[in-house]
């Protein structure tokens, strides 16, 4: 199994253990993290629902993400990736969410938020949790990076620590 199997057969563990459910919200990964779980047999006992909304017009009409966040904050953000979660949480039923937005490059960076600015969020019920990476390398390695940090991620979440942190 790969790294990314193998944390998916955690998370899938952990969730097992409590009769839980996750959900994704993609954007710059496109799917990386709901199929990295569902490669694990059996994953259909706990995975929810995957949405890929690439485009803010889909993030809000998938999702329920408020359009004055793209403008005030951009897609790339705190607020957008938490309220991801909650639109999927929303829409799913899962009590887990992961989302994930991202300049996975090669352009499309800025100053601000430079190729590799990664924001995912966690959420468990009602509590969210975020933050921002900084990832290296070329568009795959970003991607993969980030796929890596959801799962470690809802891995800590569902076995009772702060996916933040550590």
């Amino acid at each position: 199994m790969s790294t990314l199997t193998e944390l998916a057969a955690q998370l899938g563990h952990a969730l097992q253990q409590q009769s839980a459910q996750v959900t994704t919200a993609e954007s710059c990964t496109g799917g990386g993290i709901a199929e990295a779980i569902t490669r694990v047999a059996g994953s259909s006992a706990w995975f929810e629902a995957g949405f890929v909304t690439y485009s803010n017009r889909q993030k809000s009409s998938q999702l329920h993400v408020p359009e004055h966040l793209f403008s005030e904050v951009g897609a790339v953000s705190r607020e957008v990736v938490e309220a991801m979660t909650r639109g999927a949480q929303a829409a799913s039923g899962a009590r887990y969410a992961v989302a994930v937005s991202g300049v996975a490059g090669p352009g499309g960076g800025s100053p601000e938020k430079p190729v590799g600015t990664v924001w995912l969020a966690w959420a468990c019920d009602d509590e969210r949790y975020s933050r921002r990476f900084q990832f290296d390398g070329d568009r795959q390695a970003v991607r993969e990076q980030s796929v890596k940090a959801a799962l470690v991620g809802l891995i800590r979440l569902a076995t009772g620590e702060n996916p933040i942190e550590g």
